[in-house]
């Protein structure tokens, strides 16, 4: 239990995780690490240990032995780190929403975009759903400055050129409404 609040301890500090991701990925035994073994030395003068005279006094060990791996995680001990993650205040998907919203708007993501990966995330879509709301992103001119900085300062106005700045936005994640605003709202 110890090595998975430690696991636990270790994803957390690396990035904000939700507890659904959380789980999936306590839920997987961790891979032994095994340092990998060269065919050939890189010091072709290296005695081997069968050739060492002082071989009884100071026995070499050719491969480390990997450390045991559980076969087995069990629920209810992911559950307990969850709980005690909970506890400590380190696992919180409404935090963990609000943060994500921040960061991929901030590179330029639309609000659709980023509900549908925090649904793969695992998320509740009613906390999505108030983090989207109390969210201070104002998308419309987020989808302004994604526009001018892919198309340049004066976008297309000819219906061709408009459609690849409509379809470049709807893969960033913006809605057709936020889109149509860029041309209504900041005509030059």
């Amino acid at each position: 239990m110890n090595t998975l609040i430690s696991r636990a301890m270790r994803l957390l500090s690396q990035r904000d995780h939700g507890e659904a991701e959380l789980r999936r990925k306590l839920l997987i035994p961790p891979v032994p690490f095994v340092k990998p073994q060269n065919k050939q030395s890189r010091w072709p003068s290296r005695k081997r240990p069968d050739d060492n005279a002082f071989d009884e006094d100071n026995p070499v060990k050719v491969r480390p032995e990997p450390r045991p791996v559980p076969e087995e995680i069990l629920e209810e001990h992911v559950q307990a780190v969850i709980d005690y993650c909970y506890q400590h205040h380190w696992l919180d998907d409404a935090k963990f929403a609000s943060r994500y919203i921040s960061g991929r708007s901030n590179k330029g993501y639309g609000a659709q975009r980023i509900r549908s990966e925090l649904l793969q995330k695992g998320v509740d879509k009613e906390i999505i759903s108030t983090a989207l709301e109390e969210t201070e992103v104002d998308w419309c001119v987020l989808a302004r400055d994604i526009a001018v900085r892919k198309f340049g300062e004066n976008l297309p106005k000819d219906w061709k050129e408009k459609s690849k700045v409509l379809r470049y936005l709807l893969y960033r994640g913006f809605f057709q409404e936020e889109i149509q605003s860029i041309y209504r709202d900041f005509d030059d």
